[in-house]
Formats: C-alpha cells, structure tokens, sequence
C-alpha cells in the first residue's frame, strides 16, 4: 500500500514537472501575442492617419485640378479672342494697304493743308478762268484724297484699337498660363506626396498583416500549451482525489480498528471491574452492553 502510494506521489510530481515548463511556453506565448497585437494595432492606427493624410492630399489635388480646368477655359477663351482679334486686325492691314494703294503718297493734314491753300488762292487771286478750273479740280482731287485719308485713319484708330485689345488678351492669356504652370506644379506635389503615402501605407500594411498572422499563430500555440496544462492539471487532481478517498477509506478502516480495539479493552474491563474510562463507557452505551 505504501508503495502504490509513494508511485502515486511520483507520478504527480512527474506530471507537475511537466506542467511547469508547459505553463512557461504558455505564457511566453501569450505574452509573445500580446505584443504582435500591440504592433499591429500601432502600425493600423499609423496606417489609419496615413490613409487620412492621402485623402487630404487627394481632395487638395483634385481641388487644384478643377482649378486648372477652369484656367485653361478661361484661357481658352482669351486665346480664343486673342486669334479673332489677330484676324481681325489683318484684316484691316489689307484695307489699309488696299487704300494706300489708290492714294497717292502724303498724310490727312498734309492733303487738308494743301485744299485749304488752293482754297485761299481761288478766293484772293483773279484767276485765269482755265487755270482756275484746274485749280477747283485739283481740289475736287485732294478732297478725295481727303476722304480715303479720313477712312485710312478710321481704320488705323480701330486697328490701334484691336492691337492694345489682343496686346491685352496676350497678357491675360499669359498670366493665366503662369498661374496653370504654379497650379500644375502644386498638384503634381500633392500627387506624389499622395503616392508616397499610399506606397508606404501599403508597406505598413503588409507589416501590420504579418504580425496579425504571428498574433494569430502564437494564440494558438498558446491556446494548444493551455489545453495540455488543463488536461495535465484534469489529471493531477483526479490522482490526488484518488489518492484522498484511498487514504479517507484507510482512515475509516483504522478508525474501525481502533473502534473495536476500544470496545474489546472496555468489555475486558468490565468484566474484571475495572474503573472504564469515559470512551470506553461511551462506546459499551452504544452498543447496549451497560
């Protein structure tokens, strides 16, 4: 018997030999858990702000961009004018040159001047009536003169006119450009920023998707490492409980023992007369012997 218990004894102190370092492998990978979880929750909140950053990034672009459409209509437009006025402006050139060309050479005031002295001579000389008919036809002449002069400078005021107009329209076309070139620019850096965070964000999350998976693994491992502690554990206590009934049934049998060893000493003395004492009177009362 006390063989089979000192056997018991080992084989519990065998399984506790077994379930220490069970429970340190346990808890190394739970703690080993723990902080895969702690580095992918950092690197998801990381990830989180990022995607947060790219999607400002985005909308300030797209912002830009739209602005940038509407610089480009609205230079489109000026260029548009720009080039109605330019063939306009040729236009008029080719008047110009077309009436130059049936007028002799001289200038507006220069051909006024002259009618205004012909004039002076008609009035205040006594004239040939010849040489005064040539005179009121020369007049008659440069009074012609006069007018394609006057439509001349007409056409030269509106061609004046157009060119400071497409001058204007070159200079708005010009800063409109200057303002696409800043815009163009300033999206561009708004995209690669927003791809360099994207790209990096991409990274993270391949990081944080491994330590989830070594998260994962580990509580497994730890979870297969606590099964195994519980059964190891199941046993133990199964054993001690085995052992505790067999030494609670020796305890009974001893206590029996030493029940009837009490009552046979108790019954010897009364049948000697022996004074009893008060457990063996106790017992002889039980058992109806008094």
């Amino acid at each position: 018997m006390k063989k089979i218990a000192n056997d018991t004894k080992s084989k519990i102190n065998d399984l506790n030999q077994e379930l220490i370092p069970l429970k340190e492998e346990r808890n190394q990978l739970n703690l080993q858990a723990k902080k895969c979880a702690e580095k992918r929750n950092k690197l998801n909140e990381r990830i989180k702000n990022m995607r947060k950053d790219a999607k400002t990034f985005k909308e300030k672009r797209d912002a830009i961009n739209k602005q940038v459409q509407e610089l480009k209509n609205l230079r489109n437009e000026v260029s548009a004018k720009g080039k109605e006025k330019r063939g306009k402006i040729s236009e008029l050139q080719e008047k110009i040159n077309n009436l130059k060309e049936d007028t002799p050479k001289g200038n507006l005031r220069q051909v006024s001047r002259r009618i205004q002295e012909i004039d002076w001579e008609i009035q205040t000389n006594s004239l040939p009536l010849k040489e005064e008919q040539q005179l009121i036809n020369q007049v008659r002449e440069l009074e012609t003169q006069l007018v394609t002069q006057k439509r001349i400078k007409k056409v030269k005021d509106e061609l004046y006119e157009l060119r400071s107009e497409q001058r204007s329209f070159g200079t708005e076309a010009k800063t409109f450009h200057e303002k696409l070139s800043d815009l163009a620019e300033e999206s561009q850096k708004c995209h690669t920023q927003m791809i360099a965070i994207i790209e990096t964000a991409k990274e993270l999350q391949v990081e944080a998707d491994d330590a989830h998976k070594e998260f994962v693994e580990a509580r497994q491992k730890a979870q297969e490492k606590h099964e195994k502690c519980i059964e190891l554990i199941k046993q133990i206590k199964e054993i001690q409980k085995d052992l505790k009934e067999s030494a609670d049934q020796k305890k009974a049998v001893r206590h029996d023992e030493l029940k009837q060893e009490l009552e046979e000493r108790a019954v010897e003395k009364l049948k000697n007369g022996e004074k009893l004492l008060w457990e063996e009177f106790q017992i002889l009362a039980e058992k109806g012997l008094l």
